[in-house]
C-alpha cells in the first residue's frame, strides 16, 4: 500500500473520459494558492488566475503601503532549497519605454508566479512564443517564476524555448536544454540574482514521468524571500477534493 499520491496522465483515457482537466487544473491553482496563503508573512498574497485556451497561473503579490513583515525571512528553517541544477549569464532589462495603468485604490506589486501549462500553451508556434514572452518579461523584472508541465498530448517544451530565447549564446542554451530526448514533464523554477556585479538566472530543473511523485521546488519572490511549492501536497489534495480514484500498489 502507498498512500502518497502519484501523477496521473489527465489528458488521455481512461482518465480523460472521467473528468475534465480544465476543472482539475483549476482546482489545483486554488489548492497551490491556499498553501502559498499559509506560508506567505504579512503583506503578500497569492490568487488563481484561470483563463482556460490561454493559461492557468498562481501570483504572489506584495501589497502596497505594506512592508510590515510579521514573520521573519527564515521563519521556516526545517526546508531549504537545495543548489540551482543549473546557472547561465542573464541580463534583466534595464531600461524600458512602456504604458502602464494601475488602480490606486489597492495596487498590488506583482512579486512570483506560478505557471501551470495547459494543452493550449504548446498547440501551435504563436502559442509557445506567447507563453516565453510572458515568462521572459517576469524574468526581467526580477519576478521568480515555477513552471509546471504535466500535458501529455504535446510534445514542445516550453522551458527550453524559454532559454534559447533568453540564453546569452546558442552555446548556453544547448548547454542548458541538452538534447532533443529530454522528458517532456518537467517543473522548473528560476530566480534572477546578482552575483559579483553581474546578473545570472538560477534554473531549478526537475523531469518526472506519469506514475512518480512530483517535487518540491522553490518560488522565490522579488526581495529575497523563498518559499517551498510542494506540488506533490497540492496535487494530493486536488485528487482527493476532485474524487479521482486510482488503484494503489
Amino acid at each position: 500500500m502507498r498512500d502518497d499520491m502519484v501523477l496521473l496522465d489527465h489528458f488521455q483515457p481512461p482518465l480523460s473520459m472521467r473528468r475534465h482537466w480544465h476543472a482539475f487544473h483549476n482546482a489545483w491553482a486554488t489548492y497551490i494558492s491556499s498553501d502559498l496563503n499559509q506560508r506567505l508573512p504579512q503583506g503578500y498574497f497569492a490568487e488563481p488566475n484561470v483563463q482556460f485556451g490561454i493559461e492557468i497561473d498562481v501570483a504572489t503579490f506584495e501589497e502596497l503601503g505594506n512592508n510590515k513583515v510579521d514573520l521573519p525571512l527564515d521563519a521556516q528553517p526545517q526546508w531549504k532549497p537545495p543548489k540551482p541544477s543549473q546557472t547561465i549569464s542573464f541580463q534583466p532589462t534595464s531600461e524600458a519605454v512602456e504604458i502602464s495603468i494601475f488602480h490606486t485604490e489597492a495596487g498590488p506589486i506583482l512579486a512570483g508566479a506560478i505557471e501551470l501549462v495547459s494543452p493550449a500553451n504548446k498547440d501551435r508556434l504563436s502559442h509557445q512564443k506567447a507563453f516565453v514572452a510572458k515568462c521572459q518579461t517576469y524574468l526581467q523584472q526580477g519576478i521568480g517564476l515555477v513552471i509546471v508541465d504535466v500535458v501529455t498530448t504535446r510534445n514542445a517544451n516550453l522551458h527550453d524555448a524559454l532559454i534559447a530565447q533568453i540564453a546569452s549564446s546558442p552555446q548556453d542554451s544547448r548547454e542548458i536544454t541538452g538534447s532533443s530526448h529530454q522528458p517532456t514533464l518537467y517543473t522548473v523554477a528560476y530566480r534572477v540574482v546578482e552575483r559579483f556585479e553581474q546578473s545570472s538566472l538560477d534554473i531549478w530543473h526537475e523531469s518526472f514521468n506519469i506514475g512518480d511523485s512530483l517535487p518540491t521546488l522553490p518560488l522565490w519572490l522579488r526581495g529575497g524571500l523563498c518559499l517551498p511549492v510542494d506540488l506533490n501536497a497540492t496535487y494530493d489534495r486536488t485528487c482527493r477534493e476532485q474524487r479521482i480514484i486510482f488503484d494503489r500498489v
